[in-house]
């Protein structure tokens, strides 16, 4: 998991704030958690085109982005299996390039925070990428996002999924004009996450890093996680749920979404490390 800002009670030169998987181990998809929920689901036929469409190897696809890679290329996003599909089923094509599988992230306005005012600007890959490579080699950061390197590294973490089908977007988090985050907004139910935890449709995860030591561990990063978290279910009004995975060693991450409103569901084992499952969902937005 990536870096995210720590509870002023721990200590984030020792565990800094960050959220996410390694971007370069996929998944097993026959992993599972030991705490799932039973989930009786219908899935409508929005995630079944989405699922079928997913499982289909494919070279390019119409979208409004441009061309559209295979999803053997996005290792961050990997490829998502229909439990459904049979070896002969005939899949159905990604839907056609007015969808939005995140509902169109550059749209969303600011959102007021304790902290200041923090806006999601979709990341330019000339603009952002030194920056979000310069954190990426912060060494309380790369312990957790594996991005060390040259910016080619980050370049090409970013670039798959911005040439990908929309699942994933990646965002600076600025806050009151100045850049100081980093954020991927993805579709979890969509992701080989969901192979481990009872996804239900729709379902939105976050990633995210602190970008500068002074901003970690004075109680910023609950705060902008629980911001993100209200853009993402004030603006995607079919998401009943947001989803994070932080490694259950990073102690600041998981203190942070706690504080956010999220609670822990269940240990999850993930190829790259022990996640804690965290989840805050619509119906208790207000309580927690």
């Amino acid at each position: 998991m990536p870096p995210a800002d720590a509870d002023a009670a721990v200590d984030p030169a020792s565990t800094p704030f960050s959220s996410r998987d390694s971007p370069t181990n996929p998944r097993d998809p026959g992993a599972s958690t030991d705490n799932e929920e039973t989930l009786d689901l219908r899935l409508t036929g929005e995630l079944l085109t989405l699922y079928e469409a997913a499982t289909t190897p494919r070279a390019t696809a119409t979208h409004s982005a441009g061309a559209v890679p295979s999803t053997d290329a996005m290792p961050s996003v990997g490829r998502f299996s229909s439990a459904g599909a049979g070896a002969g089923a005939t899949p159905t094509p990604m839907s056609t390039a007015t969808e939005d599988l995140l509902d169109h992230i550059a749209t969303w306005a600011p959102v007021s925070t304790p902290a200041g005012a923090l806006h999601l600007a979709p990341v330019r890959i000339d603009r952002d990428v030194p920056l979000i490579s310069r954190w990426m080699n912060d060494p309380a950061v790369a312990e957790f996002w594996e991005l060390a390197g040259p910016p080619d590294v980050t370049a090409k973490h970013v670039r798959t999924q911005l040439d990908g089908d929309g699942r994933s977007v990646p965002c600076l988090g600025v806050l009151d004009g100045i850049p100081m985050s980093y954020w991927e907004i993805y579709r979890a139910d969509l992701d080989p996450l969901a192979r481990h935890y009872p996804a239900r449709p729709h379902d939105t995860g976050i990633h995210l890093l602190i970008g500068g030591a002074p901003d970690r561990g004075r109680g910023v990063g609950g705060a902008l996680i629980r911001a993100v978290s209200d853009l993402v279910l004030g603006n995607r009004r079919s998401c009943a749920r947001v989803v994070a995975e932080p490694d259950l060693r990073n102690t600041p991450s998981i203190s942070a979404f706690l504080t956010a409103g999220f609670r822990f569901s269940a240990e999850a084992d993930l190829p790259a490390k022990r996640a804690a499952l965290m989840i805050r969902e619509r119906a208790l937005r207000h309580a927690l």
